[in-house]
């Protein structure tokens, strides 16, 4: 059997589907048309069954022959864009009817834990290093650390004492930030 080639296009309240086939009456072709489905079988060719994007208003829609295609017009129940002709159907999921469930994005809850794990040590290995830069740093240092970081509102992180001991340590929040102090 012969695969025919179809193309489609849409407005908002209707999509058409144009079907190749030459002498189309000649070859006893017939259109069945339900709500979420489109199929069309001739004489000689492949069937083509369409699961479509969104629900169809069957009773509005036609379809006519001409000597070189078969134009098929369908009546969308929703005046929306289609994003394609055709929803993939899924083996693992049902199929969802409902027009909200179908614009969810599915999101692959693995790959974003791992994401989270990945960050989550990062900022162990940052806390970590503060940690150990702390624990071995003498006690001039440690006063400088524990002072700048607490008058800056922790903006600043200095291990100089001679130079935060002498005077306060000055809020420094990064460019294009501003920093509000909360009472």
């Amino acid at each position: 059997m012969a695969k025919v080639k179809y193309d489609w296009y849409q407005t908002d309240t209707a999509v058409t589907v144009t079907v190749l086939l030459k002498n189309a009456s000649e070859k006893n072709y017939s259109v069945q048309l339900e709500q979420n489905t489109l199929t069309l079988q001739a004489d000689g060719i492949e069937p083509i069954a369409l699961n479509l994007w969104n629900p169809i208003n069957v009773e509005q829609s036609v379809h006519k022959a001409t000597p070189s295609k078969v134009e098929i017009k369908l009546a969308k129940l929703i005046a929306q864009r289609w994003e394609a002709l055709e929803r993939k159907v899924s083996t693992e999921e049902p199929q969802s009817t409902s027009t909200a469930a179908a614009t969810k994005k599915l999101h692959d809850w693995d790959k974003i834990s791992k994401e989270i794990e990945n960050d989550d040590e990062t900022k162990d290995d940052v806390s970590a290093l503060f940690k150990k830069i702390f624990a071995d740093a003498s006690e001039d240092t440690r006063k400088a650390m524990m002072k700048s970081y607490y008058e800056s509102g922790g903006t600043v992180l200095s291990t100089n004492w001679a130079e935060v001991g002498a005077k306060p340590v000055q809020v420094r929040p990064p460019d294009g930030c501003e920093f509000k102090k909360w009472e």
